[in-house]
């Protein structure tokens, strides 16, 4: 099979001929910074792409290495606009297109929650107010039909990184502790923050879709709305104040594109999972299997007909501590529990963090090669 059909195959529940793998096409399977350079050392060639997500310190990842580790999808995302963008700050610190503003502690990896605009106490008319992003700026959408051409014309599955990042676009401009007090309590202003902000997502992404969706396999978008013993919120509480949002978000790429759905949260989501069917997600990122309640065997057996599995291979434990043969026989244990029937990509739990070595990288992803299908 080509690499497109391996992915498509598997995400509508078949055999492929084997193990599908992913690595660096969502913005969150792919390698953070330091964990990169570290593998392209070890390779002997390779060299980093620009950060694509600077929060987080993703790079984008050479062809030469994609090829290498037999990398299934190929992605893009939109582009930056051409005013309101990202602002570099003094001090190791920088503002968002939605006013956030975040710094990197010394020594760390990641940039961290500096200013959240919209904290403390405030009405819908402050939010009203606000100055969002304009999803109507020009530089979100240029060049990327051509982008997605370039692409389709590859034997690749084709990913578009969708920003319908919700909940956490919303956490940011709110501060986790006042998001989650309104959650709770204040349910009116939650609600006109989260129409407010997912009003400019949705305006954004119907552009960029309306642009790409005939060339595209899967869309993918995420939030995190586990932790890692337990779902953010009961399951009563989800259904009334954040899937009504999935819900409208799944519509919009329905409505320009046929492409499968990538939908990504960490943590202990299992209470959620039959919602997600319901409104039509495809696939599952991360599986994050050190959470409570996400042992891959109970989740194949219970829901493996009805959505397809993108990950499963542990980062917290496994990655960064196991050698490489114990690395192999992770993968190769992960896909005799998801692999039968197919509906299961392989992936790192999330982005592959600076402490993994690159042995195990390269580890992970010849086992997936040898992973074959009888």
């Amino acid at each position: 099979m080509t690499p497109r059909e391996r992915v498509l195959t598997a995400l509508s529940h078949k055999q492929p001929d084997r193990l599908p793998a992913d690595l660096g096409s969502a913005r969150f399977t792919g390698m953070v910074k330091g964990a990169y350079e570290k593998l392209c050392a070890y390779l002997g060639f390779g060299e980093p792409g620009p950060v694509v997500d600077r929060m987080q310190q993703v790079v984008g990842m050479d062809e030469r290495v994609l090829e290498y580790l037999g990398v299934d999808c190929r992605a893009f995302a939109q582009g930056a606009p051409d005013c309101g963008g990202e602002t570099t700050l003094p001090g190791d610190r920088y503002r968002d297109e939605w006013g956030v503003i975040r710094r990197r502690p010394p020594g760390c990896h990641y940039y961290e929650l500096d200013t959240c605009p919209l904290a403390g106490e405030i009405t819908a008319a402050d939010i009203a107010r606000y100055p969002f992003p304009d999803p109507t700026d020009p530089g979100i959408t240029r060049g990327l039909r051509a982008t997605a051409q370039r692409l389709r014309a590859t034997d690749y599955a084709v990913m578009y990184n969708a920003r319908f990042n919700l909940v956490h676009t919303t956490q940011y401009l709110r501060g986790f502790e006042d998001w989650f007090l309104d959650l709770g309590g204040n349910h009116a202003l939650f609600r006109c923050l989260m129409e407010a902000v997912l009003d400019r997502m949705v305006e954004l992404n119907h552009r960029v879709l309306a642009e790409v969706g005939d060339l595209i396999d899967i869309v993918a978008f995420g939030d995190d709305i586990g932790q890692q013993d337990r779902a953010i919120c009961s399951v009563a509480l989800y259904r009334k104040l954040i899937r009504p949002f999935q819900e409208r978000i799944v519509e919009t790429i329905r409505a320009h594109t046929k492409a499968k759905i990538l939908y990504h949260t960490c943590g202990s989501v299992y209470a959620y999972i039959p919602d997600f069917i319901d409104i039509g997600i495809d696939a599952l990122n991360p599986v994050q299997v050190s959470a409570r309640n996400m042992d891959p065997a109970r989740l194949k057996k219970e829901f493996g007909g009805r959505i397809a599995f993108w990950g499963a291979i542990d980062s917290q434990h496994v990655l960064p501590r196991a050698t490489p043969e114990q690395v192999r026989a992770e993968v190769r244990r992960i896909f005799d529990i998801m692999g039968p029937g197919g509906g299961y990509v392989a992936a790192c739990v999330h982005n592959i963090q600076p402490d993994v070595p690159p042995e195990n990288v390269v580890a992970l992803f010849q086992a997936a090669r040898e992973c074959i299908y009888h």
